[in-house]
């Protein structure tokens, strides 16, 4: 049995989600904050058996992909008087960072 965890987009959770119930695997989410931008995304928690991992695995490369944004980032701490012109950075944002972990013991209650 593993546990993935993996860390994906907001835009991106609605599609992976569908994907992977349309498939049989339930999920857990939550939202979380993080990143040079701060901006939002989603944690997703699915337990699955050790021979499905490729397929959910699968599932998050088609559903997240990478993309390219533009923003303004958070302005520097400034003295008084001082001026900040802010100029958009491009960022690519989208994918999804994974992490595969064991399970000694799963429970649903």
């Amino acid at each position: 049995m593993k546990l993935v965890m993996a860390i994906i987009n907001s835009d991106d959770t609605r599609t992976v989600l569908d994907r992977l119930a349309r498939r049989g695997f339930s999920a857990t989410v939550t939202s979380t904050t993080g990143g040079f931008l701060r901006v939002g995304n989603t944690t997703i928690f699915c337990g699955v058996d050790d021979g499905q991992i490729d397929e959910v695995l699968g599932i998050f490369r088609e559903s997240c992909p990478s993309r390219v944004q533009y923003v303004t980032p958070l302005p520097p701490v400034m003295e008084p008087g001082e001026v900040h012109i802010p100029t958009p950075v491009e960022k690519q944002v989208g994918g999804a960072t994974v992490f595969v972990l064991s399970v000694d013991r799963f429970e649903k209650i």
